[in-house]
């Protein structure tokens, strides 16, 4: 299945090995996979990432009020919404091709606490009230960057708006070394929240290859032994940057301001593309 999108091509792939799942790729680049049949699988390793820190968000099977910033095929709503019965769930996704792509051939299951709706993601932050959620989930990309609108230390502020005072914000960028995109973005989320720590795989963590890394920020402790514990303990192991580390990874880093913003750096190529 193919369809024109907003920022190119999307192709909906099926997995030969698993009955009811699919690949959404956009011109190439992987952006979501889904399980129809099981939303506990989770195949890419940055959503496995995520979703552990979801799983640490409150005690196992609550349901927790989560807005998640970018859709793709929606795998991790599906995966909360099958974890934790009665979470109310907001997704926006600035994509309205994208998201009817999904719609049609990978629908969710009916009442399942999740509102889907065609918005930029910074316009629905705004529109929020305060201390509504308990989780904001980001995973923007425009193509294979995260929009310049969404790096900022305002962003940053209005996300922890939204959120309780016991809230956890989670986001998927992508960086290779020296990490000036990445050292940016934790230094606005430490000044909008106190509290960050990173998850990525050592090869991207000592500079070796481009790839994902998971950034938490939050005004209260993050549960950083137990989120270490399970990344190491992933397929595709994963390290736990925080404290001393996190310090010296940031350096003299400042957060971006509105009005000198960029994009996420554009991936290498071959990074994240499939045929």
């Amino acid at each position: 299945m193919t369809a024109a999108v907003e920022h190119g091509t999307a192709r909906l792939l099926p997995d030969v090995d698993r009955a009811r799942a699919w690949l959404l790729t956009v011109d190439g680049a992987p952006q979501s996979y889904v399980d129809l049949d099981d939303p506990s699988h989770l195949e890419f390793e940055y959503t496995r990432r995520i979703a552990h820190v979801l799983d640490l968000a409150a005690p196992p099977g609550a349901p927790l009020d989560v807005l998640h910033l970018g859709g793709g095929a929606l795998t991790l709503p599906r995966h909360l919404a099958a974890a934790r019965p009665g979470s109310r769930q907001w997704v926006v996704d600035s994509d309205r091709a994208l998201l009817a792509l999904v719609a049609e051939h990978l629908p969710l299951p009916g009442d399942g606490g999740i509102e889907v709706r065609a918005r930029d993601a910074r316009e629905a932050l705004r529109e929020r009230p305060p201390a509504s959620a308990d989780v904001v989930v980001a995973d923007v990309f425009g193509g294979s960057r995260v929009p310049a609108h969404l790096t900022t230390l305002g962003y940053a502020r209005e996300a922890a708006r939204v959120l309780r005072p016991d809230g956890t914000y989670v986001a998927n960028l992508a960086d290779a070394a020296p990490f000036a995109f990445l050292r940016s973005q934790l230094a606005g989320l430490r000044a909008a929240f106190g509290r960050v720590c990173l998850v990525a795989e050592p090869a991207v963590l000592r500079g070796r290859r481009f790839g994902n890394a998971v950034l938490v920020a939050s005004r209260t402790e993050p549960p950083v032994a137990e989120l270490a514990r399970r990344a190491a303990a992933d397929p595709f192991p994963a390290r736990v940057v925080h404290g001393g580390a996190l310090e010296r990874l940031v350096g003299d880093a400042r957060p971006v301001q509105d009005g000198e913003s960029a994009p996420s750096p554009v991936p290498p190529d071959g990074a994240f593309t499939v045929g």
